[in-house]
């Protein structure tokens, strides 16, 4: 049980979350009908029956071509992670509602590829948190970040410097964060990838500059133990569809 509010920011006493993220690659707005239509009708509702939400859905926040869309899906347990698939895929209500994207011929796919990687969540954000306006459905922007290590032993050393406090500046600061984790399947290893969100790109610059002027960051960021820890940062802006659960 959760006894101080220390512990309730940390998630002290918390099973780890795993996150799945899905990348699939398109070519057309016909892909991405069925796509939306799959997840909306068929996928999320099945994957909420087995006991998975929320799932977040989402395309690039900007260009007229939508030519990828993610999918975040959190799990509890690894034990859920391996049973899910089977339990969706004998759901006959998923079947019958995802039939157009289940079904769709080789000469026209539903998608031309999923790129999927497994991840764990931090022990300092052990759980996925959906920003306050998932529910009400207002305009908000999530940016996807991705930094690659050049060893296991500095992909852990990142880990360990945004436990050390990271984590808690961006709550501070205000970048909202959705969540931290680290890449234990996919590609481009050893990698963390983690999800902060805001009401405008303007709005989330601000809170990235009050960020890299705190106190805190300047302490972490020339602490010589933390040093060369990230070779690469990959970032990706996104909207949520309207269907997203996050």
């Amino acid at each position: 049980m959760i006894s101080t509010e220390a512990e309730a920011q940390t998630g002290a006493g918390q099973r780890a979350q795993y996150f799945e993220l899905r990348q699939y690659t398109i070519d057309s707005e016909r892909q991405q009908k069925l796509i939306d239509e799959y997840w909306r009708a068929a996928a999320i509702p099945a994957y909420n029956r087995a006991g998975v939400r929320p799932i977040g859905v989402f395309t690039p926040l900007e260009g007229a071509e939508v030519t990828k869309m993610y999918v975040l899906i959190p799990y509890d347990s690894l034990e859920l992670v391996a049973s899910v698939p089977a339990r969706v895929g004998a759901d006959s209500e998923y079947l019958q509602a995802g039939a157009d994207y289940l079904n769709a011929p080789k000469s026209e796919p539903a998608y031309n590829r999923i790129e999927s990687s497994l991840s764990v969540a931090f022990d300092g954000m052990k759980r996925l948190e959906a920003p306050p306006s998932a529910a009400e459905k207002k305009p908000w922007i999530f940016e996807l970040r991705t930094y690659e290590s050049h060893s296991e032993v500095k992909g852990a050393n990142k880990v360990l410097m945004f436990n050390s406090g990271e984590i808690p500046l961006m709550r501070e600061v205000g970048l909202t964060p959705v969540f931290f984790a680290q890449t234990l399947i996919g590609g481009r290893l050893p990698n963390l990838v983690y999800m902060v969100s805001g009401e405008d790109k303007a709005a989330h610059q601000k809170h990235w500059q009050g960020f890299f002027a705190a106190p805190v960051w300047k302490q972490l960021s020339g602490d010589p133990k933390y040093k060369d820890n990230v070779s690469k940062v990959v970032s990706v802006f996104l909207k949520r569809t309207d269907y997203s659960q996050i």
